[in-house]
């Protein structure tokens, strides 16, 4: 019994964005300061167990493994379609942020607010690019383990992007309260 799905048109996305991450990671500017190790490897671990429960057959047990939609092509049309929209949303905004990045919370040398491309509408939309490829995958899982994993990644992230918040309130004060004013969160204001 094959314990791992490696290959199959709704992981496109993800290994897409894998490589994108891993390529761009290597033009970043560099840190001047991060948050505590603590607080990264929080929300690493929390990563880690959203993407085992995804993506590991091995965790198919109890409720976990039981179904919480049926099995139809067309719904996994749109968990695959969700897969890849919230792809391309994390890659844009990544993009957009250039030598701004960082996989930790952290301030850059000559760190730049970006108020352009889709962080024109969102402040964290690579978090809810990544979101909406979970739970596109879960949706093409159609198991309970992918609700948790849901719960799992949003929970780990919102409190990811409100550190964030924090350190982008106390390094560019006014500019990004106005931001905060004019952007959502995870969506578009309305």
């Amino acid at each position: 019994m094959q314990s791992t799905v490696l290959w199959r048109v709704e992981m496109v996305p993800w290994y897409t964005l894998g490589l994108y991450w891993t390529v761009s990671a290597l033009r970043v500017k560099r840190t001047r300061a991060r948050e505590p190790i603590a607080a990264r490897l929080y929300t690493a671990f929390l990563a880690a167990a959203s993407f085992a429960l995804l993506f590991s057959n091995d965790l198919r047990f109890g409720r976990l493994g039981e179904r919480f939609l049926v099995r139809d092509p067309w719904l996994e049309a749109v968990g695959t379609a969700l897969t890849y929209a919230g792809a391309a949303l994390a890659i844009w905004a990544r993009w957009s942020l250039g030598g701004n990045w960082s996989a930790e919370v952290s301030v850059k040398t000559d760190h730049q607010l970006i108020r352009s491309g889709p962080y024109a509408h969102v402040r964290h939309p690579i978090y809810g690019g990544l979101l909406l490829a979970v739970i596109g995958t879960a949706v093409v899982i159609g198991e309970w383990r992918g609700l948790l994993a849901i719960l799992i990644w949003s929970v780990g992230h919102t409190l990811k992007a409100k550190r964030e918040e924090a350190v982008m309130m106390a390094t560019f004060g006014d500019q990004y309260q106005r931001h905060r004013r004019e952007t959502g969160f995870l969506l578009p204001r309305l």
